[in-house]
């Protein structure tokens, strides 16, 4: 993991590299302050004030500084110094008449590297860049995020062939390790008999990658319970059902959901959040053999529901469906799932946008106001109750998919949503966890999407009740 803690600084007064930000309105005045030398070297190098990420170099004797164009130099974005920090030498750096705060995650993860399966690093890898900052206090929290984030992204980019349910396991086991927190892992016999979905999902992996519930719980016992849910499909062939190759090619990271769930737990413990912390990851492979599940096949539910599995693609519901009835039994105020569940919300949403399911308006209104606070959007789509029967199964209680081609992210939420009591409030996350292409800070491959604005939304309800 990267040292983020020594890319972030408090400002002691030390030698640092000025930066000046300028938009499109406040270039005008700045320009008209700076000596002459420095408007012809910014119009020699055709510096251009309206295209955000924009910069020109400065000399200063042996050393420089910078002039660099955002979008609104009064409301810094959290990757407007990203791409500051993928390009500029190494050295210390600070920002002139402003602070970066929550600027600083982007300066932070630009100097983030998946490198585990280079055999040679970067040549041109630059030394660390150091941001200095008058926000000591926030430091600790900036470098929090990044670190979360980096472990969504470094578990998601990671192969399926070192990522199976026991690596995931470990992960959680890691993390148990260093707060002293519960860890309850179930699987063989147990699991077959009390969580019947997730082990007939993962029923058709070898031995060594069979399906396991992990579960974690942190956290004082009289504090408001809280779980988080997230899909850890470690790959996902769409089992019988099997895949085209070129979506298949991607599905190591079908366990998007599951890196989302336990860096959302990491910000939790480490952060100290009053709260009785219930973190669930049924982890499986949805592999093809002899022993895979079939299309047709009727699974009793932890529930008690009878599903009829109509795809055995949609995988994803089923393994979340168990694990959403374990984490309602023991009565929590809030649950929020996480999984990259469904083509339909990419069609619908793009790769940047959470398709976003709730069953409560002031729920709904908290996680938005937190998405936009943090800049990290997403977007409520309906849990629309006409289509609640396209659901219906002629032999079962209900079958794992509509049969109808439109609004697949809407059904997949409608069936998590039968294994949610009515009574507790609950947020789904249909998130990509990938980004392609890459965008300064933000580069192709595995992503966080939706976790900084849950993340808010959990520290707006408990740290400020």
């Amino acid at each position: 993991m990267t040292d983020f803690a020594s890319l972030l600084t408090a400002d002691r007064g030390q030698a640092a590299r000025p930066i000046h930000f300028v938009d499109k309105e406040s270039f005008g005045s700045w320009i008209t302050k700076r000596p002459p030398e420095d408007r012809v070297l910014i119009e020699a190098q055709r510096f251009d004030e309206k295209a955000a990420g924009s910069f020109v170099i400065l000399p200063r004797g042996g050393d420089f500084e910078l002039v660099a164009a955002v979008k609104d130099a009064g409301a810094l974005s959290p990757w407007c110094l990203a791409a500051l920090a993928e390009k500029l030498p190494e050295g210390t750096y600070k920002l002139v008449d402003a602070e970066p705060g929550r600027a600083a995650l982007g300066w932070l993860l630009a100097q983030h590297r998946f490198d585990a399966y280079r055999s040679k690093k970067d040549d041109a890898e630059q030394g660390p860049r150091v941001l200095v900052t008058g926000d000591a206090a926030k430091i600790d929290a900036v470098v929090r995020l990044a670190q979360a984030t980096a472990l969504v992204r470094d578990l998601v980019n990671t192969p399926a062939a070192d990522l199976g349910p026991a690596e995931i396991e470990q992960a959680v086991s890691d993390l148990a390790k260093r707060s002293a927190a519960q860890l309850t892992v179930t699987s063989g016999a147990e699991l077959s008999e009390g969580y019947p979905l997730i082990a007939a999902v993962g029923g058709g992996a070898t031995p060594q990658r069979g399906p396991r519930l992990i579960e974690l719980e942190w956290g004082k016992p009289d504090h408001p319970r809280v779980a988080i849910v997230g899909k850890g499909v470690v790959f996902d062939t769409g089992g019988l059902d099997l895949k085209q190759p070129a979506w298949m090619r991607w599905m190591k990271k079908d366990m998007g959901g599951a890196a989302h769930a336990l860096a959302l737990a990491h910000l939790v413990v480490e952060n100290r959040l009053p709260i009785r912390l219930h973190l669930l990851i049924p982890a499986v492979e949805n592999a093809v053999s002899g022993a895979s599940y079939r299309p047709g096949d009727i699974v009793k539910s932890r529930k008690g529901l009878f599903v009829e599995v109509d795809n055995t693609d949609a995988e994803g519901r089923l393994i979340l469906a168990d694990a959403l009835a374990k984490a309602a039994e023991a009565n929590p105020e809030l649950i929020v799932d996480f999984a990259t569940l469904t083509g339909a919300a990419r069609t619908a949403l793009g790769p940047d946008l959470p398709a976003t399911f709730m069953n409560r308006d002031d729920l709904a209104a908290d996680l938005e106001a937190a998405a936009r606070e943090v800049d990290d959007p997403l977007w409520r789509l309906p849990l629309w109750d006409s289509y609640d029967d396209d659901l219906k199964s002629s032999i079962a209680d209900l079958a794992n998919t509509s049969g109808n081609a439109m609004a697949g992210a809407i059904y997949a939420a409608l069936f998590l949503r039968r294994f949610v009591p009515s009574q507790i409030p609950w947020a789904h996350l249909d998130t990509w966890a990938w980004r392609d292409p890459g965008k300064p800070g933000r580069p192709k491959g595995g992503d966080a999407l939706g976790l900084r604005a849950v993340f808010a939304m959990l520290e707006r309800r408990y740290l400020q009740s």
